[in-house]
């Protein structure tokens, strides 16, 4: 809205200064900072809203941490006011006549209500279980299929619909068509769906420390960002060897935006927390970087990119098979970490939670600048 108002403005009245506002650097900056100061100011005013409404968290007894015991009545559902924080951000400065920021909202918002019903069901019906899984996943199906159907066949995009990088390997690229192209959609579509569906709970499993989810979605947020800005310049593309992908430069603004909405949102989340986002905000936030990821072709480095959360999820994995497996095998289930997902693992080693959630941080800016070295590590 405000990109549209100052766009008229330069090109109507053209006052000294205002051409600046057509730069999407200018623009995505201003995007984080517009997010990071609604978090901020209207962090505490949530905190207090939802401790009246009485919506906190109920931490179950039978998780083994006794320490986590403690968080019990810390308000949760806080990541209404990330998706808020994104929302406005993003609509203030983004083109709103590119097709990507309506779909990226689209994703944002639909996997938000979807965590909303989950954490309803939680906290104000009291049942610990939240929304079915079969449910959830419906949800993150739905919302997969309907990017991929637009992501294959508007028209804007048929030039490059099915091709995605291939990290470390240079002039290549992946094509999804590679059955022909009457089949191109039977192949990409579940692509996206599996996305879609694991980088949402994957960030949904990751959110079970004091600023874990939040800092780690907002250094993810930061690398996309960067390879949406370049994807979509063709001076950058072309001399990265990659692909140029017209109109996704917006999608920055939406990454800054994210940035900006997370580290607010970390000023009370930061141990000990005040508030959690709950499933409201761990399934738009991982949504969110699965379909930015999808939307710029480079869905191929998300295994580096969301190494953390990739991790966090597969050692829930392993845990879970390697119960099943030694439980029919010896008849007694055995457990391969000490507790899943591997932040209670550490946990359970005695790891204090800030020290965790820091190396987690700081494992995350590693693994997101190897992310980004990859465009020339070819």
């Amino acid at each position: 809205m405000l990109y549209l108002l100052l766009d008229w403005i330069n090109q109507t009245i053209n006052p000294p200064g205002f051409g600046v506002f057509a730069f999407i650097t200018v623009r995505s900056a201003l995007a984080a900072i517009t997010a990071f100061f609604i978090s901020v100011f209207f962090g505490g005013k949530m905190i207090r809203l939802l401790n009246r409404m009485q919506l906190q968290e109920n931490i179950r007894d039978d998780i083994g941490l006794e320490n986590h015991q403690e968080k019990a009545g810390t308000p949760s559902m806080g990541g209404l006011l990330i998706i808020i924080a994104i929302i406005c951000g993003t609509v203030f400065w983004a083109n709103p006549f590119n097709i990507y920021i309506w779909l990226i909202l689209m994703v944002t918002i639909v996997l938000g209500v979807v965590g909303f019903v989950d954490d309803y069901i939680k906290i104000i019906r009291k049942n610990k279980e939240g929304l079915l899984g079969k449910f959830k996943i419906i949800g993150q199906v739905a919302v997969g299929a309907v990017l991929g159907l637009v992501l294959y066949f508007h028209p804007d995009f048929q030039d490059y619909n099915t091709l995605s990088t291939i990290p470390f390997v240079k002039d290549a690229n992946i094509d999804y068509a590679f059955l022909g192209e009457a089949l191109g959609w039977a192949i990409y579509i579940p692509v996206c769906i599996f996305i879609i569906t694991a980088v949402s709970n994957s960030v949904n499993l990751t959110d079970g420390l004091d600023g874990l989810a939040s800092g780690t979605t907002a250094i993810a947020g930061l690398a996309l960002g960067i390879l949406a800005y370049v994807s979509g310049r063709v001076d950058y593309s072309s001399f990265l060897d990659i692909l140029y992908l017209p109109g996704t430069g917006e999608l920055t603004i939406y990454c800054a935006a994210m940035v900006g909405a997370c580290f607010g949102f970390l000023w009370y989340n930061s141990y000990p927390a005040e508030v959690f986002m709950g499933d409201t905000g761990s399934l738009a936030l991982g949504g969110g970087i699965g379909a930015v990821a999808l939307m710029i072709h480079k869905e191929l480095l998300l295994p580096i990119l969301c190494g953390i959360f990739f991790v966090e999820a597969l050692s829930v994995i392993i845990q879970t098979s390697y119960f099943k497996y030694t439980k029919r095998k010896y008849g007694e289930g055995r457990r391969f970490f000490r507790m899943a997902p591997l932040h209670h693992h550490f946990e359970k080693k005695g790891w204090a939670e800030p020290k965790i959630v820091v190396r987690f941080w700081i494992i995350a800016i590693l693994l997101a600048i190897l992310t980004i070295i990859t465009l020339k590590l070819r």
